[in-house]
């Protein structure tokens, strides 16, 4: 009777661990928990009794000091709190698996010939072009002009976690376009922030940091596939860069393309190899073990050797990108929401997307209409210019009607969108820097939230007009 509390509290944890990588594997799961993050985080930021809190931790120094002779002090890194170490840290561990995964995508996938990549390459510069037309036009000759940027991405976690809710309603063939789309667009992202939102470049630490990358390169060129090898340079390219004056995520996108995607083993090595090691595991078969079964003492030695070649036989960037994908979606995604989205609202104005004021510009009604109509029109005429040039190619059993209203949901702008906007409207006086940023943070939620209620409406009204 004593050992029955024991049974069904390990049966209920064992129930919990498969519901939760249930979920885990589920492609909405990372939108569910990055919305949860939003909530929480504008609740800390709003009530009273956790707004002060809220803004202090984020504010806590990280900074390491030295303390040298005659009393001077080395602070390194140099402003980072916690704030600024998710931004800037962790952020590079984001940008370094989407490099990552559009590395994968060039060589293998949606991107990796010309024929393949064109169309929705060409649809995502529409896409990043005419949300910010939109924006400039809104608020062009104003203090909130440098947040043109914050409009033109797309974040695929929300888009892909729409589309596989809506099920069968979308062709697989858009749901692959949406896919390229939102990798193509991550990389324009990349390169707007890199060439736009950075700081004043010290060029001294940018030639020391290109030619530590051009050392990377040749490591790699010359067959190097232990990853310790690459994570020193990886370090000190980051603090280059963090100190050069271009942002420091963007060296996550730079590490990635160092890293070798060719296998330590090819097949013909792990067949041999593993037949070798299964066999070796059959000899010993019938020697007793103190565990009383398999595996026995010499067989767990040959399939720790059978876990090491099949590892090898993966390449390195492969395996850090599946290693690292767990962590980056439900850990660095969701601090990135708690420590980014915690928008402090304290008049209902922040609300109103279209007011306009001729000097402060409208920083809200060029985010918002940026991404509920620029990026679906923008998507839309791209695609159409590149299908009547003979560019690319319309999805296979797509209609004009289904793509326009996929295209609604690259308007979900949400990661990329707020990060740029933490870079935006850096010249202007501290107090205005705040609120822009903040208006524009309630903007990117809104937006966002109707472009995926105008996008999963009009996919659903579609598809019923098109079963009559």
């Amino acid at each position: 009777m004593r050992l029955f509390p024991i049974y069904t509290w390990n049966k209920g944890i064992r129930n919990f661990d498969h519901r939760r990588n249930q979920f885990k594997h589920q492609p909405w799961a990372q939108g569910v928990i990055l919305l949860s993050c939003v909530v929480i985080a504008m609740l800390l930021a709003n009530l009273p009794f956790t707004k002060h809190f809220y803004h202090s931790l984020l504010e806590t120094d990280l900074a390491f000091y030295l303390r040298l002779p005659g009393g001077r002090e080395i602070f390194f890194p140099r402003g980072m709190t916690v704030e600024s170490f998710i931004n800037d840290i962790l952020m590079t561990v984001f940008f370094f698996t989407v490099g990552l995964e559009i590395r994968r995508e060039m060589k293998h996938g949606e991107l990796s010939s010309l024929r393949k990549a064109l169309m929705p390459v060409i649809a995502a510069f529409g896409g990043v072009a005419v949300p910010a037309l939109i924006y400039t036009l809104v608020n062009h000759g104003t203090v909130a002009a440098s947040g043109w940027g914050i409009p033109t991405a797309t974040d695929i976690a929300f888009a892909v976690g729409i589309l596989s809710i809506l099920g069968d309603r979308v062709p697989v063939s858009l749901k692959v376009f949406l896919t390229a789309l939102a990798i193509a667009d991550d990389l324009i992202a990349i390169l707007v922030v890199a060439l736009f939102y950075g700081g004043h470049i010290n060029f001294v630490l940018l030639g020391i940091a290109v030619l530590l990358i051009v050392i990377g390169l040749l490591i790699n060129r010359l067959g190097e596939k232990h990853v310790f090898n690459y994570v020193v340079p990886w370090i000190i390219i980051w603090g280059l860069f963090y100190y050069a004056g271009i942002h420091s995520t963007m060296s996550g996108v730079v590490m990635a393309f160092l890293v070798p995607m060719a296998p330590r083993y090819n097949e013909s090595y792990f067949r041999h190899r593993s037949v070798q090691y299964l066999n070796r595991m059959d000899e010993y078969a019938g020697i007793a073990s103190s565990s009383g079964g398999f595996p026995n003492g010499p067989q767990r030695h040959f399939l720790r050797k059978l876990s090491a070649i099949s590892d090898g036989s993966m390449g390195m960037s492969y395996r850090l990108e599946h290693a690292l994908g767990p962590w980056v979606n439900f850990l660095i995604m969701p601090l990135f929401a708690l420590a980014n989205a915690g928008v402090e609202i304290p008049d209902l104005s922040y609300f109103n997307v279209f007011h306009y004021a001729p000097e402060v510009g409208s920083v809200s009604m060029g985010i918002f209409l940026g991404l509920l109509l620029g990026k679906p029109l923008g998507i839309t005429l791209a695609s159409f210019l590149a299908v009547r040039t003979h560019a690319g190619e319309m999805p296979s059993g797509a209609t004009w009607k289904m793509l326009f209203a996929v295209a609604c949901l690259g308007g979900i702008g949400f990661t990329m969108s707020i990060f740029v906007d933490t870079l935006s409207f850096g010249d202007q006086l501290p107090e205005v820097t705040a609120r822009l940023r903040d208006m524009g943070k309630v903007a990117v939620l809104m937006g966002s939230l109707c472009a995926g209620l105008l996008g999963s409406l009009l996919i659903t009204l579609v598809h019923k007009l098109s079963r009559k």
